[in-house]
């Protein structure tokens, strides 16, 4: 029996058809949130590999390529307030599911599309991944030291620009659509949420206040109080040494006297650089964080995925929940009068089960 939704978006029916990549995050967000998410998984998909994406959904096992059954997706999508797909451009509309067709079923339908380059443009329909993505927004470009770029994992292109401006369009669709009866395509190409991640970048670039050139800047490892620094033990603690009493608390707690260096001179950073790491270097991080623990110098330990769950804060504030003995993140962000729930993973349920209670 499917558990009564909670949160914000309860009473929310989404529809899933699934595939890599930004789609299940941003269906693991709609459902945290409490939408009512049925998931129709994609032939040799194995979501065990990432058992937390595919949280929170129930499961309708659905032969696309057969016509009866994706007549059967037909009636869910019917009857939902929001689909998701993620397609390679043309897919949804060979299968007889694209936008035109589903509008037509459901006027009020937020029907939701995410790619990597957009279906526009000359490199739509080409390959690609989310470094590629990222390469082309200038965002890779401006990340890691100045000898290579580093990609930040996948949470710039797959999870923020793609499924975080994906379930931010869903939800503006869907309160569109009910003050206005119309629903409509919303669109997250990973290239065009990167370039707006990147607005305060490009402005600071414009205005002359940000070279384009990688660990030169203040934010981005250039400025020796807003980096990462290795301890006696080969880990490491982040410094956000910004404002003048953090870094003045950061000098008091090294043992060297601030007054010896200006922290905002460009022509200063290298050899203050070298000071500072060459102080960190005598402890470790473990000793530096007790040091460091009243906060007022802004520096903090580099956690472990291992470590991260165990944090006191961490602990406190229940950022990690356990499932089946493992860690994993809990819903965010946080409503004070409909918390958000992490719900289970994979209940499977019948065409005629969803409908029966979608009424």
């Amino acid at each position: 029996m499917v558990e009564a939704r909670h949160g914000p978006l309860a009473g929310v029916r989404i529809v899933e058809l699934d595939a890599p990549g930004a789609i299940p995050f941003a269906c693991m967000l709609l459902a945290d949130m409490g939408c009512d998410v049925v998931r129709i998984p994609r032939p040799g998909g194995d979501e065990r590999i990432a058992q937390p994406l595919y949280r929170g959904r129930t499961v309708i096992e659905l032969d696309l390529s057969r016509v009866a059954e994706r007549e059967q997706a037909l009636a869910l999508i019917a009857q939902a307030d929001g689909v998701v797909e993620g397609f390679r451009p043309g897919v949804a509309e060979e299968l007889g599911l694209d936008p035109a067709r589903c509008l037509a079923l459901n006027p009020r339908l937020a029907y939701g599309r995410a790619s990597g380059w957009g279906r526009e443009g000359p490199l739509a329909g080409t390959t690609g991944n989310d470094i590629n993505h990222l390469a082309l927004s200038g965002a890779l470009h401006a990340i890691g030291p100045a000898a290579t770029p580093v990609p930040p994992l996948n949470l710039l292109g797959e999870y923020a620009a793609g499924a975080l401006y994906l379930a931010l369009g869903m939800v503006a669709a869907i309160l569109s659509a009910q003050a206005t009866g119309r629903g409509q395509v919303v669109e997250a190409a990973q290239t065009d949420g990167l370039a707006s991640l990147m607005t305060l970048y490009y402005a600071l670039h414009e205005g002359g206040r940000w070279t384009d050139a990688r660990a030169t800047n203040m934010i981005d490892g250039g400025a020796p109080f807003y980096r990462c620094y290795a301890c006696a033990d080969g880990r490491h603690v982040a410094v956000g040494a910004i404002e003048p009493q953090a870094f003045h608390a950061l000098c008091e707690g090294l043992g060297i006297d601030p007054r010896r260096y200006n922290p905002y001179h460009r022509s200063r950073w290298a050899a203050l650089t070298t000071v500072l790491s060459e102080a960190f270097a005598t402890r470790t991080r473990d000793e530096w964080a007790a040091i460091f623990a009243a906060g007022t110098a802004c520096v903090t330990p580099v956690m472990s995925l291992t470590e991260a769950p165990l944090h006191p804060h961490n602990r406190a504030r229940g950022t990690f929940v356990e499932s089946g003995g493992a860690a994993q993140p809990a819903p965010a962000p946080r409503f004070s009068a409909t918390p958000a729930k992490a719900g289970d993973e994979g209940l499977f349920e019948t065409v005629e089960q969803v409908l029966g209670r979608w009424g």
